[in-house]
């Protein structure tokens, strides 16, 4: 199976951490979601990364934007002491001209993880241009930045989040713009029973199932969601071999513009559980382009603040 980080190949859009272990992962980052987006700046192509976390000190935000050569040119960081203003802004003078950085989260609510669930907006701003906005307060937003809708949207690239649970670990999933957000379950006993088994739920319908666990703690196959293909990526190992604090590494990835076709056998049980055989032949076109990858870390326990 190909290395997650490499799985972006070529166009180089390195949203993954260099390494899926475990090794040196704070608590503090298993409580964290970041949301990666793809814009131009200036006419030129950036990376602009919206990372929530969540601490004992409270909620913290942070927003980078990374030049087409990944270096960190504009970065905001909120930390949980300047959330009792809850809003404000941040600009940057370039020789190109000016970005702004806006966000209001006085009237944002939140669950039980880092991420704000609605009440909030966070804009970025180059040339008066909204080239990124994400919330629900969009009105809002516009109103106060008077800056204009962009031409060219931002594209969102990549979430990676860090999930915690003892068997059944969720999540929220949107596969394409504009799409279904989806529940996403990832079931997986490892204590009970001596041949473990994985199941991967969409809207609470199972879509794959892999079989003889540990054998094959590592693997990829396809599943369709909305009619898009989906390509899934799965390292549990340190759930059957390793230490207690290691987490398992799961990957969906998309490829809107791209036609991939992959040949795998499926038996179907009598729950309708599809269990893949993940060793057919993968064909894919040379047409440019990536879709959007989510990143999930896996930790087999409960963690609380």
């Amino acid at each position: 199976m190909r290395d997650f980080p490499s799985c972006f190949g070529e166009n180089g859009v390195q949203v993954a951490d260099a390494s899926c272990s475990s090794v040196g992962v704070s608590k503090s980052s298993q409580n964290s979601v970041t949301c990666v987006y793809r814009c131009k700046l200036f006419d030129k192509s950036c990376l602009i990364s919206i990372v929530w976390s969540k601490s004992l000190m409270g909620q913290c935000l942070s927003v980078e934007i990374d030049d087409a050569s990944h270096q960190c040119i504009f970065k905001v960081d909120v930390k949980p002491s300047l959330f009792s203003k809850r809003k404000g802004s941040k600009c940057l003078e370039v020789n190109s001209g000016r970005i702004e950085v806006f966000w209001d989260l006085s009237m944002a609510k939140f669950g039980s993880g880092p991420e704000p669930l609605e009440g909030y907006y966070i804009g970025v701003i180059c040339k008066r241009e909204m080239v990124l906005l994400i919330g629900d307060l969009t009105k809002e937003a516009f109103k106060k930045t008077g800056a204009i809708a962009s031409l060219s949207s931002a594209v969102f690239v990549s979430k990676r989040e860090h999930i915690c649970g003892k068997r059944v670990f969720g999540t929220k999933a949107q596969f394409c713009d504009n799409g279904q957000i989806h529940d996403l379950k990832i079931e997986c006993d490892t204590i009970f029973g001596d041949d473990p088994f994985l199941v991967v739920r969409v809207d609470s319908k199972p879509v794959m199932q892999v079989k003889h666990l540990r054998w094959k703690f590592r693997g990829n196959c396809t599943i369709l969601v909305d009619g898009i293909p989906v390509e899934v990526f799965w390292d549990v190992h340190n759930w059957l071999f390793g230490s207690n604090l290691g987490s398992a590494v799961f990957m969906f990835q998309t490829s809107l513009s791209t036609e991939k076709l992959w040949t795998c056998n499926s038996i179907s049980d009598s729950s309708s559980v599809f269990s893949w055989s993940c060793s057919g032949s993968f064909k894919e076109s040379k047409q440019p382009g990536l879709g959007f990858s989510l990143f999930l870390y896996a930790w087999k326990y409960e963690y609380r603040y």
